[in-house]
């Protein structure tokens, strides 16, 4: 990788986006969202099995379920550490269907009435809240960060960085819909904590641009680019495998709730990287020409 330069190949890699981002709207288009009842209203039942509830239990306590209800299931999980309870989430439902649901799964695994724990219908309205919640704390994060880099960097490397976000962002809502991974409340959590990763990854490589420019200002601005994302190269690969290593053992051992959560982790953790190394210093350059070309020219 020494020599290979980023900068020279920056058209390489604004195609590879470009293609992978087009690809992942039709996915989008095509095959939508699974989008939970956190987001979308519905009934959320809590079930007590009352066996350990392996992928064989869950998909047919699924299969059940679309039955009676005559539609899809947005997620069957197990609730958290115990192994024995079911977690149901699906459209919402009326008295009479979700009776006909729990004396089918008496039917099938011998439960009593005490076995139904919980029964709980999302309204529209705290979906639209949890919505609106979700958007305004993305955008204020990345607003903060245009301005925090803006302050410390330029205002070309701002909106690089911005531009950056925005695709480790797309990136993994194309994830979403291409794995049907359940949009759950924990999307939140993983967007913001993507958005805090990535941006740290470019700062560090704008930081070396910007100690590069200062020592040598008459260098053109491609090759400090590109000698500082060879610089902070190895850096950033082993930080993101040793990242990966972590959440990936937790998307191998944890239950559907852990991994719905995890995956999305580890598609925005590499994007995050590809962005930083090979997005990121690019778009500076290209950026800061499009900047000079427009900028108006001081009068000798």
């Amino acid at each position: 990788m020494k020599n290979f330069n980023f900068v020279k190949n920056k058209n390489i890699f604004f195609i590879i986006t470009a293609v992978v981002i087009v690809l992942g709207v039709v996915c989008m288009i095509v095959r939508g969202f699974n989008v939970d009842t956190d987001f979308a209203g519905g009934t959320n039942m809590q079930v007590r099995i009352g066996k350990t509830l392996d992928s064989a239990e869950l998909d047919n306590i699924r299969k059940i379920t679309e039955d009676i209800i005559g539609t899809s299931v947005s997620s069957v999980q197990k609730s958290g550490s115990n192994s024995d309870e079911v977690i149901i989430k699906m459209k919402e439902i009326d008295s009479e269907t979700r009776a006909q649901l729990f004396d089918k799964l008496v039917e099938t695994y011998s439960l009593t009435d005490a076995d139904l724990l919980s029964v709980q219908n999302v309204g529209a309205s705290m979906s639209a809240d949890l919505r609106r919640a979700a958007f305004i704390s993305t955008a204020i994060a990345v607003v903060l960060m245009l301005i925090y880099i803006a302050f410390r960097f330029k205002v070309v490397s701002a909106v690089a960085a911005v531009i950056c976000l925005v695709h480790d962002l797309a990136i993994m809502l194309i994830a979403y819909s291409l794995f049907q991974i359940p949009m759950q409340s924990t999307m939140i959590a993983a967007l913001l904590t993507i958005l805090g990763y990535s941006i740290n990854a470019t700062i560090i490589i704008f930081d070396r641009i910007r100690e590069g420019l200062k020592q040598d200002q008459k260098k053109p601005l491609e090759d400090t680019v590109d000698v500082s994302i060879h610089s902070t190269l190895t850096r950033s690969i082993n930080t993101t495998i040793t990242t990966l290593l972590t959440i990936g053992m937790i998307y191998i051992l944890g239950v559907e709730s852990i991994r719905s959560f995890a995956l999305p982790l580890i598609v925005g953790i590499v994007a995050g990287l590809y962005s930083s190394v090979c997005l990121a210093g690019n778009l500076w350059v290209v950026l800061d020409k499009l900047f000079s070309k427009i900028r108006p020219k001081k009068k000798s």
